[in-house]
């Protein structure tokens, strides 16, 4: 199992991390520019984790390699605070300490309320399908 999860994770990652480097490149921010495309991308798979893990832990069971592929890997991998951390460094060289200390806050401000959101989201929707009959939730 270890290596099947390891082959999950990796290629989990670099589906996430090619989805993210399109995203960034279509959508550049100039130098001390707010980085919409990274704040976008780590607030969009902030939501989706929220939404997988209730998924795949309160609502139906998923196979063993799906947190790893999905969660681990491909939301990994899509996510980004790396780069966030080097656009706050960015912007602060380039004398924006204004864009540098909205977006230093900002991020993880987005990034918890999209988990938040996510959880209570698939959770309200979960409730509202009707059950089918033998089917834990």
């Amino acid at each position: 199992m270890p290596w099947a999860t390891l082959a999950a994770v990796s290629a989990g990652g670099a589906a996430g991390a090619v989805a993210r480097h399109g995203l960034t490149a279509a959508f550049p921010h100039a130098p001390g520019g707010f980085a919409w495309a990274t704040f976008g991308v780590n607030t969009a798979g902030c939501l989706l984790i929220g939404v997988l893990m209730v998924a795949i832990t309160e609502i139906r069971q998923a196979h063993p390699l799906v947190r790893p592929f999905l969660g681990v890997g491909v939301l990994g991998g899509f996510t980004t605070f790396s780069a966030y951390a080097v656009d706050v460094q960015q912007a602060l060289q380039t004398g924006a300490p204004r864009t540098a200390l909205l977006y230093l806050a900002a991020t993880p401000a987005a990034a918890l309320a999209a988990v938040f959101t996510g959880v209570r989201l698939t959770r309200t929707l979960a409730r509202a399908l009707p059950r089918r009959r033998g089917e834990a939730r």
